[in-house]
């Protein structure tokens, strides 16, 4: 697909028609991912990590501080089956804990 060519979620919905207007080969190449659409994957928002020794570990108690490497406001991390894709903040919605991307990366398929 091109580049100039984006598809929305709404166009990439089971069974979706896309958008009205929208080109009949969005529509196709929809279609075309129809079939992985029930397929589960893993996704991860790492907000930070630390590097201990186990004695350490063990010493940790209910309470502990364990300080990470990000500071408050900096972007977290989003991984979708351990593989990074994206960059995002922590938003809360209602009373839980949800993650807004901020930043898509485009790196090399391994």
């Amino acid at each position: 697909m091109n580049d100039d060519k984006a598809m929305t979620l709404d166009e990439l919905e089971p069974g979706g028609q896309g958008l009205p207007g929208s080109d009949p080969d969005t529509v196709r190449a929809a279609s075309d991912l129809e079939a992985v659409f029930d397929i589960p994957v893993s996704v991860s928002a790492v907000l930070g990590k630390a590097r201990l020794q186990v004695s350490q570990l063990l010493r940790i108690g209910r309470g502990a501080v364990v300080e990470l490497d990000r500071k408050v406001g900096e972007a977290i991390d989003i991984y979708v089956n351990n593989r990074l894709v994206a960059r995002g903040e922590v938003v809360v919605v209602e009373d839980r804990l949800g993650v807004t991307m901020t930043e898509i990366i485009k790196g090399d398929r391994r």
